[in-house]
């Protein structure tokens, strides 16, 4: 069989010291050098934009929407007491006009 032949054709294909020896004297790359000062201005920028949307939301946002469905929680539920307790029928008459002062009132404080 030429099984020991097949052997010394492989090691023949196997990479030698000298190709291996060239590859670990490669000079390495320092960090510095990858994340450079153009990285940490944008970087830098990056986190001044998160913080001017958390200030957005935190500020106008989130204040607005829960002023909004705050008072349409509290008419909703004055309504249903109103029927409850009183026997009163409450109907909105007109629900865009409703929804669009409502908005308007949300927003007058802010």
């Amino acid at each position: 069989m030429s099984a020991p032949s097949s052997f010394s054709d492989l090691r023949d294909l196997s990479p030698s010291d000298e190709k291996s020896d060239d590859v670990d004297s490669l000079p390495s790359i320092s960090t510095s050098d990858i994340y450079s000062d153009t990285d940490s201005e944008a970087q830098e920028e990056w986190e001044r934009s998160l913080e001017q949307l958390q200030l957005l939301l935190t500020m106008m946002i989130i204040p607005f929407v829960g002023k909004y469905f705050g008072r349409k929680f509290a008419y909703w539920s004055w309504g249903r007491y109103m029927e409850w307790m009183h026997g009163v029928e409450i109907r909105w008459t007109n629900k865009k006009a409703f929804k669009a002062v409502g908005a308007a009132e949300a927003a007058t404080s802010l």
